[in-house]
């Protein structure tokens, strides 16, 4: 999150439910992939698991980059940014 302004806590749950839609197309999206079978299912299987491991590997970096004495609601809205952009680039990406 590059602003240094802290967003309020209505602000955060809203920015939370738009990813959750982004990422609830996103599941869809792959999930039709992968029923359709073929290399393409393989290779989105197998980029849907680096992603993960990945993202979940630099989640708490991305929030310590505030430092220890944060807010919670800075450090949930770096979660939240962290999490947006891969989501983002999937939907777009799968959209296609």
């Amino acid at each position: 999150m590059s602003k240094s302004t802290t967003k309020s806590w209505p602000e955060i749950a809203f920015e939370g439910w738009m990813l959750s839609a982004q990422m609830g197309a996103v599941i869809w999206l792959r999930s039709i992939r992968m029923m359709q079978g073929g290399k393409l299912a393989e290779r989105e299987a197998q980029r849907m698991i680096s992603e993960k491991v990945s993202a979940g590997m630099t989640l708490l970096p991305a929030i310590m980059a505030g430092g220890l004495n944060q807010s919670a609601e800075s450090a949930t809205g770096r979660a939240i940014a962290h999490y947006q952009k891969p989501v983002s680039a999937n939907r777009r990406r799968l959209s296609r």
